[in-house]
């Protein structure tokens, strides 16, 4: 297969105008560039990605950082960026994070070495002066799920705390007052964010927050299961259990049955993010909307404004969640 190299050496000019020629660029001789489509032609050779990027300094690739590739949150992240990026021509660079601060300052490394024309962050373990630090580069950074303050134009986030307080709120209205909590990761902003939302709806109905109902989780299913079984095992007593996603409150609903309770008869839970399986398990699960692939396209098309400068681009950077209200939530009259 041909290379630019070979049609630079054939028509007897440099990369950058073979590049220019390319990229139809007017800095060019008709001569020249006839040599140089000549050389092509003859070579038959076929531009690439690369080549085109050597004259307008532009690889039509943005660089994303997301914490992990398993499971439907991230899944959805993913693919509403892609779907954005792809319809404009855009290719994407995906890598992982792990919610560690030394594999996310690498994966952004990694990143940056792709020569990728923007990147895309859902960081957890950086701090927020590496952010703004970073934020200085040549390469823009916007962020996903997190809000930095100096960086609010170029974050597109979801209001955490209030739906922290509608998961506990909804509950209570259906009666709960013994209720225990499954955060996710203490060093999360979102678990800090949502454990702040449940504890401003207690106070706001003046039911005190048990520390004994509480477990902190990670995230995954592993957390709800191991979150219920503890709080068994110490036997205490309460009748609703909210869990800070969807994936814990699924491992808790799987380890609910394995004891043998009716949800909701005799447990009632509520997630966080209505990710797509929540209303496929039985009971159908009450949840907090997170509209993650919604977020994706906008992040992606605020990326499309700044760096790409498409126009007409309305961009929100900020969504606030909602009730989903399916079966999984007894009334206690």
């Amino acid at each position: 297969m041909a290379t630019i190299y070979q049609v630079s050496e054939l028509a007897s000019v440099s990369l950058a105008t073979v590049s220019r020629v390319i990229n139809n660029n007017a800095r060019v001789s008709d001569k020249t560039r006839q040599k140089v489509l000549d050389a092509m032609a003859e070579l038959g050779y076929r531009p690439n990605s690369i080549a085109q990027s050597l004259a307008s300094n532009c690889t039509n690739s943005v660089g994303i950082l997301v914490s992990e590739l398993h499971g439907p949150f991230f899944g959805q992240m993913m693919a509403g960026i892609e779907a954005e990026l792809r319809a404009a021509g855009k290719h994407v660079i995906f890598t992982t994070g792990h919610s560690e601060e030394d594999k996310e300052k690498d994966g952004i490394d990694f990143l940056i070495s792709r020569n990728c024309d923007a990147l895309i962050l859902h960081v957890e373990a950086v701090t927020d002066d590496y952010l703004l630090e970073l934020s200085k580069g040549d390469i823009p950074v916007y962020l996903m799920s997190r809000l930095v303050d100096g960086l609010n134009e170029r974050c597109i986030s979801l209001d955490n705390e209030l739906g922290g307080y509608l998961a506990t709120q909804t509950i209570i209205e259906q009666g709960h007052s013994d209720i225990a909590y499954i955060a996710g990761p203490k060093f999360k902003p979102d678990s800090q964010d949502r454990l702040a939302g449940h504890k401003r709806a207690l106070a706001n109905f003046n039911i005190p927050f048990n520390e004994e109902l509480y477990f902190e989780g990670d995230f995954k299913e592993t957390g709800g299961s191991d979150g219920l079984k503890s709080f068994i095992e110490h036997k205490k007593s309460f009748s609703a259990l909210i869990c800070a996603n969807d994936e814990m409150a699924s491992g808790a609903m799987t380890y609910a049955r394995e004891l043998g309770l009716a949800l909701p008869e005799q447990l009632s839970i509520i997630g966080f993010d209505n990710i797509i399986f929540s209303k496929h398990i039985h009971p159908k699960l009450s949840t907090i909307d997170n509209p993650i692939f919604e977020m994706g396209h906008m992040t992606a098309k605020l990326v499309l404004r700044d760096v790409y400068k498409k126009k007409d681009l309305l961009i929100k950077h900020f969504f606030e969640p909602k009730l989903i209200a399916r079966d999984s939530i007894a009334h206690l009259g």
